[in-house]
């Protein structure tokens, strides 16, 4: 028997209400900050959302979201379609060890191929095939046209100021969040 893991807040989507839980903290806990309350718990929801459809049609599409994730890395990048794994590993925002693996199981379906420069160096090359470029033109497509379905009920104005002020919001957050940068000795 296994035990079910605890994937707070990623568990299942509440419909409780934001604005209800931020009024029931400030009657509770007067003076503590609940301002953040009615974003917050909207994205982990929508986070939560979208995140599981994306991996009920991937699933149905017969691809990982780790394998999708680098096989679209590789397809944005234009043709040749090849990347160095350093370069993999910047713009996945995962580790070397991570890229490695997926790219060996992608190798191993055939949908990419490995190669190193031959001149002594240890840079290791990743490229597209052709059946990797015709799955990843497939799965895109109904991706970004899921999504896009679901995000119809706002306005393409209302799409663009929301698309800002999440990056907005994203930038400050990570900069907040960033680690220390190393000092000068």
């Amino acid at each position: 028997m296994t035990t079910p893991t605890d994937r707070y807040p990623l568990d299942a989507p509440s419909p409780y209400p934001a604005a209800e839980i931020a009024r029931a903290w400030e009657r509770e806990r007067p003076g503590t900050p609940t301002d953040s309350i009615e974003i917050v718990t909207p994205l982990w929801r929508l986070a939560k959302l979208f995140a599981d459809d994306r991996r009920r049609l991937l699933t149905e599409l017969g691809i990982d979201p780790a394998t999708l994730d680098l096989l679209s890395v590789l397809r944005r990048s234009g043709p040749p379609y090849e990347l160095s794994t350093r370069e993999l590993t910047r713009r996945t925002l995962v580790t070397a060890g991570a890229i490695s693996q997926r790219v060996g199981r992608a190798e191993q379906a055939g949908l990419v191929v490995r190669r190193t420069e031959g001149n002594g160096s240890r840079a290791v090359f990743v490229t597209l095939t052709e059946a990797g470029h015709e799955l990843v033109e497939r799965t895109v497509d109904q991706v970004l046209t899921r999504e896009s379905e679901l995000v119809a009920s706002l306005a393409p104005g209302d799409r663009a100021l929301l698309a800002g002020r999440l990056q907005k919001l994203l930038d400050d957050v990570q900069q907040k969040l960033a680690p220390p940068a190393d000092q000068p000795e």
